[in-house]
């Protein structure tokens, strides 16, 4: 079960509950399920109680416990609790389970996974200044919005610049209409759309102008250009090509990426390495089994890796640590966040949380790489946990590749 199945598993309860009469009070829109934060109870909380209690004039823990009943009935479901003044935590069956529904969701959707209907039949108009970060922008978020199912209009301030056509900009119309786009710093001292395109070519260019928020300064130098780790661009654009690389190394070694095999599933052993975790090895820490036992130190750091022209680079390691590798939590954790990223980048106007999510996705990738290496090394066979793991990597691509369309950004399958 993903975030947004329990979202609408515990609206479908609300639904339930008001068409039995046992709830009066309105019916939302939608639920917003969020993981626990540290301390809390479950996997993922909901303060729906509280939201329905003034509507239903009953107390919030009453609401809880009429809603409680019916959502721990719901397949997916382990259990449900009461906390604070009336929170609902919800703990699921198995976080495999849910992890291997997240990661089939995102291989049918593909490049449209986090798209949704949120927004269906809103009518939006986009109308920004004749300056090259407040048109970018515009683009931007006109294309989070239609992802989410809204009707955009984009007008200009007045005639666009001619060199806007080289970013593939265009607008729908000019003049002053009455709902601007404002809050958005121009570039420093104005600099020129030609100027700025010759400079640092397109892609770099709106990375540029959309990765710091709109009230913030454009970072526009040329490290932008730099081809290594510390170009943000440039780690989430690697992450993704290696990512295509991993799965032509893996039809090169005759298997496939297969969600199915994620945890310990019908499909095959553990996914994270088939073999017990060494009880000796227990690190204490809420992840589980020490991640990193019997696998030796990387011997160059992230930073010097280079993308290879013969083919995907392997690291090298062990069969793999135990299931729930906190560097595969992290990433998964990531990619399941994906949708609620988009609709708050597309509710808030802010295209900037999109590429800080997509930078947190890529360092997370790479730190899931190197603990779960998705290619066999060595001697190594190719098991149901290294298709595993290649269907945990297939996803961070393909919501790195998406969020970089959204922002008009290419993401190109060789670095």
């Amino acid at each position: 079960m993903t975030p947004a199945d329990l979202s609408r598993t515990v609206l479908h309860a609300v639904r339930r509950a008001v068409d039995e009469d046992v709830l009066r009070a309105p019916v939302p829109a939608r639920v917003r399920v969020e993981r626990t934060r540290p301390g809390g109870s479950g996997d993922y909380a909901c303060a729906v109680a509280l939201q329905l209690a003034g509507p239903a004039a009953l107390p919030a823990l009453e609401v809880a416990r009429i809603l409680r009943e019916r959502v721990a009935a719901e397949p997916g479901v382990g259990r449900v609790e009461i906390t604070g003044p009336g929170f609902l935590s919800f703990t699921l069956d198995t976080r495999a389970e849910s992890d291997r529904a997240l990661l089939a969701a995102v291989r049918e959707q593909g490049l449209a996974y986090g798209h949704g209907d949120a927004l269906l039949g809103e009518v939006h108009q986009l109308h920004h200044a004749r300056e090259i970060r407040a048109a970018v922008t515009a683009q931007a978020v006109r294309r989070l919005l239609a992802a989410q199912g809204a009707r955009v209009r984009t007008t200009c301030a007045a005639s666009p610049d001619p060199d806007w056509a080289r970013l593939g900009l265009t607008v729908d119309g000019y003049g002053t209409p009455p709902v601007p786009l404002t809050g958005i710093r121009p570039v420093p001292a104005g600099a020129p759309a030609g100027e700025l395109l010759d400079r640092l070519g397109p892609d770099a260019l709106r990375w540029g102008l959309l990765r710091a928020a709109g009230h913030d300064r454009a970072a526009l130098g040329p490290d932008l250009l730099v081809q290594g780790e510390a170009n943000a661009l440039f780690l989430v654009r690697y992450a993704r090509a290696r990512a295509l690389a991993l799965t032509r190394g893996a039809a090169l070694l005759g298997f496939t990426a297969d969600p199915a095999a994620y945890g310990d599933s019908p499909a095959g052993p553990a996914a994270y390495g088939g073999r017990p975790a060494d009880p000796a090895a227990h690190d204490n820490s809420p992840a589980g089994p020490a991640a990193y036992a019997g696998r030796p130190a990387d011997p160059a750091p992230r930073g010097d890796r280079r993308p290879s022209s013969t083919g995907p680079a392997v690291v090298s390691g062990s069969t793999g640590p135990a299931p729930y590798d906190p560097a595969a939590r992290t990433l998964l954790d990531l990619i399941a966040d994906h949708p609620d990223v988009l609709l708050a980048g597309a509710r808030h106007r802010a295209p900037d949380r999109v590429a800080r999510q997509l930078e947190a996705v890529a360092h997370a990738f790479f730190d899931f790489h190197d603990s779960c290496p998705p290619l066999p090394t060595g001697d190594e066979k190719p098991s149901a946990a290294h298709r595993a793991r290649l269907a945990v990597a297939e996803a961070a691509g393909t919501v790195l590749a998406g969020g970089l369309s959204l922002l008009g950004i290419r993401a190109p399958e060789h670095l």
